[in-house]
């Protein structure tokens, strides 16, 4: 019955950010503040980047190298600016893009922001600590919003990047986010199958929603 409702409700907030979001909204986190653009990921219609936040603050990122793959509003990679790491934040979407770049300014963050999907476009394969808030709901993205949502019919996403992940993953730590809301067991194996693993290192659950933050390892 949970996932019945499940896969009737999270259309409907799929649709609803959308409605939302036809206009700019502001996004805070302690003394760090965003305006979020249409397009773009919402941050406050799902608790997904809020724990991220909580998880990264918790983290020693001074000095080291940091990747947030998908990036969004990209208030997470403001934060790890902040704590002293040497950020690059990358999306497939422009208007994402250039608002992070506005944000970072208007935070005194110092953040490398680049365009790539996935890990082409990156002309460094190391970095010491690497984010993820992927979409994982199985349809076409129809347009550029529906891309932070939907991974393709057949997890066209999860396959490129745990495909690209391998040449990218030598011992660092490697954190994505996920909900019970999606498919774990089909993502987990495309992992597999590219010799990786998801290690459990975070579970929380909000409301009727548990989500986890995976490590992702090398075997």
């Amino acid at each position: 019955m949970k996932a019945i409702v499940k896969r009737i409700i999270s259309p409907i907030l799929q649709k609803a950010s959308a409605i939302y979001l036809r206009k700019r909204r502001r996004y805070s986190y302690n003394d760090i503040s965003v305006w979020v653009e249409p397009t773009v990921f919402p941050p406050f219609i799902t608790i997904s980047t809020k724990l991220l936040l909580d998880f990264v603050e918790t983290l020693e990122l001074k000095d080291k190298s940091f990747l947030e793959l998908g990036c969004g509003c990209g208030i997470i990679s403001i934060l790890a600016a902040k704590k002293g790491a040497l950020v690059t934040a990358t999306d497939i979407n422009e208007i994402a893009l250039e608002a992070l770049r506005k944000n970072a300014l208007d935070n005194q963050a110092i953040i490398t922001v680049l365009k790539s999907d996935l890990f082409e476009n990156l002309s460094e394969n190391w970095f010491d600590v690497m984010v993820i808030n992927p979409p994982y709901y199985p349809k076409k993205p129809a347009n550029m919003a529906e891309n932070a949502w939907f991974c393709g019919e057949n997890f066209e996403y999860f396959e490129r990047f745990f495909a690209q992940l391998r040449d990218f993953s030598n011992g660092n730590d490697i954190y994505m986010i996920l909900s019970d809301d999606c498919d774990l067991a089909k993502i987990k194996a495309i992992a597999l199958k590219n010799e990786m693993a998801l290690d459990l290192v975070l579970e929380k659950k909000v409301a009727t929603e548990v989500n986890f933050i995976f490590r992702l390892v090398s075997l």
